[in-house]
This record gives C-alpha cells, structure tokens and sequence, in this order.
C-alpha cells in the first residue's frame, strides 16, 4: 500500500479566496454569512446565505472566453485547483498519464439550467446556448480541471449531495493508495445561491429563516432552526508520499482512512439511531489506527435539529463514550454556511490546516448548548492545541455518510 500525502491546496469561500484568509478567518471566529445580494428577497421568507465574495476569475487565469462558456460552480472550481496546484508545484511534475482529477458537485451548473429554461420559455427553443449541456453537467468543473492541466489519469466525479467532495477525496485516496495514480486534485465545488434553490431548501423546511446573521447558522445550540446555503469550492491535492518526497514537496498532512456508508433510511432524514455515519467514521478510524494523541473532528454540524444530535450519537457510538468526550470537535459550518458539495473540501482543507497550524477553530454563536448536543464543541474561540489525527465527517441526502482520517505529519 501507497502512503498519500497532501502536497496542495486550494479554497473559494463565504470567508476567504485563499486557504490562509479561509484558515485565518476560521481561527478568528469571522462568519461569512450576510444578507443574500444576488437576488431580490422580498418574496422569501430565507434572507441569508454564505455568499463568495470579490470573485474574479482573472486573477486564477482564468481568461474571459473560457469564464463565459463555465457555470459559476466551475470557475469556483478551477480557482481552487490553481491554488492547489501553484501550492503543490505539481505543473510538469507528474506524468499525464499518472495525474488524475476527482472533483464533483452535489447540483451541478444550476445558474446554467435556470438561464436555459428561461430562454426556453420566453424566446423559443432556438436561443437555448449549445453549451448549454457543457455548462451544466456536473462532471464538467473536472473535465476543466482535467483539460487545464492535462490530467490524463483516472477522473471521477462524484454526486453524493453533501458528502461529495469528502467522498472524492476519500475515493482519490484509495486509488493512490492502491497504485492507480501518481496524483490526484480531488475536492468540489457548488453554487446555487439562486432563487429557485432558496425556494426549494426553504419548502423542504431545511433552511434557517432568522435574519440576524449572528443568529442564523447555529451549530450544536438548542436555539438552531436549519442550516444557511453557502457556496465556494474547495480542492486538495493529494500524492503518493515517495513521488511527493522525491521531488521535495512540501508535505501539509498525511490522508490515513477513509470510511463509506449509507443509512438506507430516507432521502432526507438521518437514521434515527446514527448507524450509518457512526460506521463511516468506524471505517475511518480502523483504517487511519489510533492517533497517538489529540484528536480533532470538523462537524458536518448542519445547525438542523435531527443532523446535529444524531451526528453527537454517531461520535459517541463510533469512539465510545470516554473517547467521544474526549475529542475536540467543531462545526466550520457556523462561519461559512453549508457549502453543499464543495463542504467536505473546504472542511478538509480546514482540518489539514489546524493540524498543521496547531490551531482548532471554534464554532461560533454557540451560546446555548443543545443538553442532546453535549461533547467538546469549542464553543466561541478557536483553541490553541496540537492534535495528532483530524477526521472530516460529511453526511448527505440520501443518506450518504463519509470520513476522512487525516494525520499530522
């Protein structure tokens, strides 16, 4: 077995376009959530999202011809990639035919699919763009991706709704691991903070309706009433330890376990007893083997009222009860929002980070704790602490449930 490593990094966020302002915003407690600015609100009762913000696709070279034929969730993705592979030095590093791309998104060019139809119904099936299809498909930001960087090895997107990127990065591991690559830019990215996505969370009852922003994405707090959209993408590059080492690159974590589960339960609602993402973070563990010392868990913490304590159920189940109380968790959610399929990236991102920084972030506005919600959830202010192991935990509709086991190098 291949040991995989984490040579690159690269994130698009409600709190930062690059992983040191994402990181450094995190640790400072700074929320990326504020009144929705792409679309009049009047008629919705949600009025909060975590959008990007000052987003220019020049500035990762991504020219304007290319920006015009790309979804928004594509140029999020492609930025992400720059970064992580200006980070990882990887350009003409890697052979093509050992270089891969797994990069999904849980939706997919919705901006497109809501322009098109427009057109559709208002100007006649002749005016519909012939990129239309292109534009929209959600494998398309890693066919981009692929394309950029002539990425000839395995490419795999991956449809998992809010697991997707933790799954991409999951799977990507495995198959370095097992010697299929060399490596892979594994990660996601979403953009749906459009009117009919808003209106449809809102009628499944998913979404936060409070207008403070302060009091909108509660993690964890008995005062939380649903999650707030968020977008952005987030990306890592991952690599086989002795190419990584052989071409002296600098080594931010080591990927250690992977775990993969699904409640077969509901298309909406966790498992009321948590088995499914106690499982996936079972997996994980017994892959990755016991940290040594500390260990860190980034939340999927939704600020639902079902994900958050039966994700408190899953750890407890998972670690056992001494070992859960024992872990220092939080929920990265309660700053930038839930970014769908580009969550587990960005969240992975942030484990990685604190493990090589030293540094916990917390999860904000927790001021009322849940009494079902009662581990270690570093309510308020980042913790300074040197954790040995981190776990990213996903956990999506349809019951799709995934870990990541990352260990400090």
């Amino acid at each position: 077995m291949h040991r995989v490593v984490v040579t690159g990094m690269g994130v698009i966020s409600p709190v930062g376009n690059s992983t040191e302002s994402f990181f450094q915003n995190l640790v400072n407690g700074v929320s990326g959530i504020g009144p929705i600015t792409r679309f009049d609100t009047t008629d919705y009762k949600v009025k909060l999202a975590g959008e990007v913000k000052d987003f220019n696709p020049e500035d990762f070279g991504i020219d304007k011809g290319l920006a015009r034929r790309c979804d928004t969730f594509t140029l999020y993705a492609l930025a992400a990639a720059e970064q992580a592979m200006r980070q990882s030095g990887l350009s003409g590093a890697v052979a093509p035919e050992r270089f891969g791309v797994y990069v999904g998104s849980g939706i997919g060019g919705m901006q497109t699919f809501v322009n098109e139809t427009e057109k559709l119904l208002t100007r006649g099936p002749s005016r519909v763009s012939p990129f239309f299809v292109p534009m929209m498909i959600s494998n398309i930001a890693a066919g981009n991706i692929a394309i950029r960087y002539g990425a000839q090895g395995p490419c795999l997107p991956v449809v998992t709704a809010c697991a997707t990127s933790s799954h991409t990065i999951g799977e990507a591991f495995h198959a370095i691991q097992h010697g299929y690559a060399d490596a892979i830019l594994a990660g996601g990215a979403e953009a749906t903070i459009l009117p009919l996505a808003v209106a449809g969370f809102t009628n499944l009852k998913a979404l936060s309706e409070e207008t403070d922003p302060e009091k909108a994405s509660l993690p964890f707090d008995a005062r939380r009433k649903g999650f707030v959209l968020g977008e952005g993408a987030g990306i890592l590059a991952l690599e086989e330890y002795e190419h990584a080492k052989a071409r002296g690159a600098h080594i931010h974590a080591e990927i250690v376990g992977y775990g993969n589960t699904c409640d077969a339960y509901h298309i909406t609602a966790p498992h009321p007893q948590a088995v499914g993402g106690a499982q996936a973070l079972r997996l994980a563990m017994q892959e990755a083997g016991e940290p040594h010392g500390a260990l860190y868990i980034n939340a999927h913490g939704t600020g639902t009222p079902m994900n958050d304590k039966l994700e408190t159920l899953a750890i407890k189940n998972a670690l056992g009860e001494a070992r859960a109380r024992e872990a220092l968790i939080s929920s990265t959610k309660s700053m930038t929002g839930h970014m769908l399929g580009a969550a587990g990236g960005v969240e992975a991102i942030a484990s990685v980070m604190a493990l090589e920084e030293g540094v916990l972030p917390p999860t904000i506005h927790l001021d009322e704790p849940d009494p079902e919600c009662d581990l270690n959830y570093l309510p308020h202010t980042a913790l300074r602490a040197q954790a040995e192991m981190a776990v990213s935990l996903s956990l999506g509709f349809g019951g799709h449930n995934a870990a990541i086991a990352i260990r400090r190098i």
